[in-house]
């Protein structure tokens, strides 16, 4: 059995959304085509389209916005752009950028730019990590939260001083903020606060949205009209992008709205694991809602006991697992969304506890 046909058989489900069909997903969006009068654009030219991309820049605080199909094509182009401008191709990378770990070296291979890792990998960037870089960076890319370690970012204070270092030498600083809109509730901050000092930000359209695909890149006007020329040469030069849109559109306002519930239900399955030691979480106090959960078992024998309490209980309680460092231990990320939302607490505890009581088994 597949793991779609595991996951649909289960009533119980910790991490994400609910998982819409297309039928149930496509007729949602031409309900609200049809409420709203929707036109398809042509090349990125329509209504619909242009006063998203501008909604989603006064959100962020920038003068322009532009949508693209997807965040692999959209950081490497404007990390090139901001490495053009600034005369130097390096850029200033974490070891778990989404751009070194996920990307298959398109920046390298395409000639985008230069990389340097900076930093340790389990731990977010500090002041001190780039004041010991002495080359001349022509950008900086911070992700902000950082999932590859359990949703962590630099303290509030940490980040203002990257941000003032980054303007005194002259280094374009860009936000990988694929899950930026799960940042705020933590940081008590709006997302323009948030933003306010990077020279570029990218947000995903389809994680915490919950859309089909697709991202927005924000800027300068300048900067962000040169991108989507880029763009267009890169083969993102879509006729219609107004699938994606109104994906995200629809939704947009409800799922941002949403996301202090999140990070609140977050706080609440922290409290949850505390009863069970066995597993270690990742980071030690939410900073967005999502974390990892490190467990006693290697990783085929994490995917064994998933798969039987789907079987036996109904119990859906991660996706993926991967290999940790320690022998016979892996972790696995849990996001936040409607399921744990929706769940009662006591369902949240009587699942954990049938969860941990296949771990000490398995162990």
């Amino acid at each position: 059995m597949t793991d779609t046909e595991l996951l649909a058989r289960c009533h119980t489900v910790f991490p994400g959304h609910r998982a819409r069909r297309p039928a149930e997903m496509f007729a949602e969006m031409a309900a609200w085509c049809e409420a709203n009068d929707v036109e398809h654009d042509v090349y990125g030219a329509g209504t619909l389209i242009q006063q998203f991309e501008q909604k989603v820049a006064a959100l962020l605080g920038f003068e322009a916005a532009v949508f693209c199909i997807s965040g692999t094509m959209t950081q490497p182009t404007a990390l090139r752009l901001a490495c053009e401008d600034r005369g130097s191709r390096l850029v200033a990378l974490h070891p778990t950028s989404h751009m070194l770990v996920h990307e298959k070296s398109n920046y390298q291979l395409l000639g985008h730019f230069h990389a340097l890792q900076v930093g340790d990998r389990h731990c977010p960037w500090s002041l001190d990590d780039l004041r010991a870089v002495p080359d001349l960076l022509g950008a900086v890319a911070l992700e902000v939260p950082m999932r590859e370690i359990g949703g962590q970012n630099p303290p509030w204070d940490e980040l203002e001083a990257i941000k003032a270092h980054c303007r005194e030498r002259g280094a374009h600083l860009h936000m990988d903020g694929a899950r930026l809109w799960e940042s705020a509730a933590a940081f008590g901050k709006p997302y323009a606060e948030i933003a306010a000092g990077f020279d570029s930000v990218y947000v995903s359209l389809y994680k915490g949205i919950g859309g089909l695909g697709g991202a927005v890149l924000a800027g300068s006007r300048q900067f962000v009209d040169r991108a989507a020329e880029w763009f267009r040469r890169e083969g993102g030069n879509l006729i219609h992008r107004s699938p994606y849109i109104v994906a995200a559109a629809m939704q947009f306002d409800q799922r941002l709205a949403a996301m202090p519930a999140y990070f609140q239900r977050t706080r609440d399955l922290y409290e949850a694991l505390r009863a069970h030691p066995e597993i270690k979480v990742n980071p030690r106090e939410p900073q967005a809602n999502m974390l990892h959960l490190h467990l006693p078992v290697r990783r085929e024998r994490a995917l064994a006991i998933r798969n039987r309490l789907a079987e036996e209980h109904g119990i859906w309680m991660f996706n993926r697992v991967n290999h940790a460092a320690l022998p016979d231990t892996s972790y696995v990320e849990i996001y936040v969304g409607d399921n744990l939302l929706a769940m009662s607490d006591d369902r949240l505890r009587e699942a954990l506890a049938v969860f941990v009581d296949a771990l000490r088994a398995g162990a």
